[in-house]
C-alpha cells in the first residue's frame, strides 16, 4: 500500500491535474496512441480515422472518464486500503477489456502514458517519489481490472488473451 507521503504526493498532483481534465485526458490518449498506434482499433470512435481528433466528443468523454477513474481510484488506495470500484463497474471494466482483446502488457503501456501525462501536468513538482507513488497505485488498479478479466474468462470458459 501507499505510504502517507506517497498518498500526499498523489493527492497534491491530482488537485493540479483535475483543474484541466480535458487537456490531460487528451494527452493521455495521445501518448497511448503514439506508443501503440494499433490501440486505436480498441476504441470504436477511433477505428475509422487516421488521426486523433482533439474535438471528437466521444474521445474526449471517454478519455476524461478513464483519466478521472484512474486518478480517483489512486487517491482511494491508501484511504480505503485498496482499489474500490463498485462491483458492477469493475465487472463492466473487466468485460469490456476482455471483449476488446486488451492484454496485460497493454496496461503497462497505459501506465507509461499516464506517468508521462502526470509529469507534463505537474511540471516542476514532478519527482521520482511522485512517479513511484502513481506507478504503485496504478499497478493496483490494473491488477483489479485484470483480475476481473480473468474471472470473466474463467466463468465463460474463454481464454484471457
Amino acid at each position: 500500500m501507499l505510504s502517507e507521503k506517497q498518498e500526499a504526493l498523489v493527492k497534491e498532483s491530482w488537485e493540479l491535474l483535475k483543474q484541466d481534465i480535458p487537456l490531460h485526458s487528451f494527452r493521455l490518449f495521445t501518448s497511448i496512441l503514439e506508443k501503440a498506434p494499433g490501440a486505436k482499433d480498441l476504441f470504436s470512435f477511433l477505428r475509422d480515422t487516421d488521426e486523433i481528433p482533439q474535438n471528437n466528443p466521444k474521445l474526449r468523454a471517454h478519455a476524461a472518464k478513464v483519466f478521472r477513474l484512474t486518478c480517483e481510484s489512486v487517491v482511494q488506495l491508501r484511504e480505503k486500503g485498496g482499489v474500490l470500484i463498485g462491483d458492477a463497474t469493475l465487472k463492466w471494466l473487466g468485460s469490456v477489456h476482455l471483449q476488446n482483446g486488451v492484454l496485460a502488457p497493454h496496461f503497462e503501456m497505459v501506465k507509461e502514458a499516464l506517468l508521462k501525462t502526470i509529469e507534463e501536468g505537474v511540471g516542476e513538482k514532478w519527482s521520482e517519489e511522485m512517479e513511484n507513488a502513481w506507478g504503485e497505485a496504478y499497478d493496483h488498479l490494473a491488477a483489479a481490472i485484470i483480475g476481473e478479466m480473468q474471472a470473466e474468462a474463467a466463468a465463460s470458459s474463454k481464454p484471457v488473451p
